[in-house]
């Protein structure tokens, strides 16, 4: 039998073992972190998996999507090869096609130059005109500009409500849509419509403007005027003008309603095309125009749905770069707001 005797350590030994250990820690974490880098998949990945860029979305969230479905290893690995390409700004919203267990760079690269992009983010803001909808989805993706206004010019088979009497503007809802290569000018189109009526759904749109003595149609146009005349923050307050003109009665004398039947997008008109007669002349013609002149979203629906209380007939936004806008009751006052607008115009030409 061996006889085994105990080692015994000294605290100063232990105590440098302990130390040593933490130096191998640090030494370890502060190579992978500074020296080695991020975690990262070698690459070149395998499989497929299909990822969603939105608007408006940072690198980290980008990060954070890939990792969680499993393209990249770690979030970290990702913004390091975005912080040395001077183009991983420019990434685009739409569907991409990617691979599993890719390396940052080889999945940053693919998301930048759009090869693997399977659909395209189209954006449509609030209040903008048909046509100006029309061409930017023509523009951005592969549906013409003569099949989109075909399907406009035809729209029996687009799901519009009975209200909208066949006219697709104030129909086409503002929102971000993926356009990939199976869509198609009706499909586009039937897909805005869709959200629209279903958003006016949500916000009571047939029912509340019946208990207030409007048609569906009414309630859109004010929301569109909305949209072309005012800020957001302002809306209820315009609202509240133009229904109290309504009541007068007194005529509306919308430059947007004059600018809408004649083409245009100006925001001063000249006396020339304000005597200028066409349908959505609201210097000219009594009441609202015949219909919306652009497709609101949900804020100007629900500001011509539940206006502001006040007494105004007048409204003039006096600096564009602000928006700061001035309401009241007084002609004489709308004057002096009209000049302070002539004066702001002559002090920054070509604002107005």
């Amino acid at each position: 039998m061996t006889n085994t005797k105990p080692v015994f350590f000294s605290l100063r030994t232990i105590a440098v073992l302990v130390i040593t250990l933490v130096v191998c820690a640090i030494g370890k974490g502060f190579y992978q972190q500074y020296v080695a880098g991020p975690p990262d998949f070698p690459g070149p990945g395998q499989g497929s998996v299909s990822l969603k860029v939105t608007t408006g979305e940072s690198l980290a969230q980008m990060g954070n999507a890939l990792k969680a479905a499993g393209v990249v290893k770690s979030v970290d690995s990702f913004i390091a090869a975005s912080n040395v390409n001077s183009k991983s700004s420019s990434i685009q919203p739409g569907r991409y096609e990617l691979k599993l267990e890719m390396a940052s760079r080889d999945a940053l690269t693919l998301l930048i130059n759009g090869s693997t992009r399977t659909s395209t983010a189209i954006i449509i803001p609030e209040g903008l005109r048909t046509a100006s909808i029309l061409e930017r989805i023509a523009k951005q993706s592969p549906i013409t500009l003569a099949d989109l206004k075909h399907e406009v010019a035809h729209p029996a088979s687009l799901g519009l409500p009975k209200s909208a009497h066949g006219n697709v503007e104030g129909y086409l809802y503002p929102s971000s849509y993926d356009i990939d290569g199976h869509s198609t000018a009706r499909s586009v189109l039937m897909r805005m419509i869709a959200l629209a009526r279903s958003t006016h759904q949500k916000l009571g749109l047939g029912s509340s403007a019946r208990s207030h003595g409007q048609s569906e149609e009414e309630v859109l146009t004010v929301a569109s005027i909305l949209e072309a005349e005012a800020h957001p923050r302002d809306y209820a307050k315009v609202a509240r003008v133009i229904y109290n003109r309504l009541q007068s009665p007194m005529r509306l004398q919308m430059d947007s309603t004059v600018a809408y039947g004649l083409g245009i997008k100006r925001v001063m008109l000249t006396q020339k095309q304000l005597d200028t007669s066409t349908q959505y002349n609201t210097y000219l013609n009594d009441g609202l125009p015949p219909g919306p002149i652009g497709n609101p979203g949900e804020a100007a629906i629900r500001a011509a749905l539940h206006p502001a209380n006040g007494d105004w007939l007048y409204f003039l936004t006096v600096n564009l770069d602000t928006q700061a806008t001035k309401f009241t009751n007084s002609y004489n006052e709308f004057l002096t707001y009209k000049s302070q607008f002539l004066s702001y115009c002559t002090t920054h030409v070509g604002k107005c």
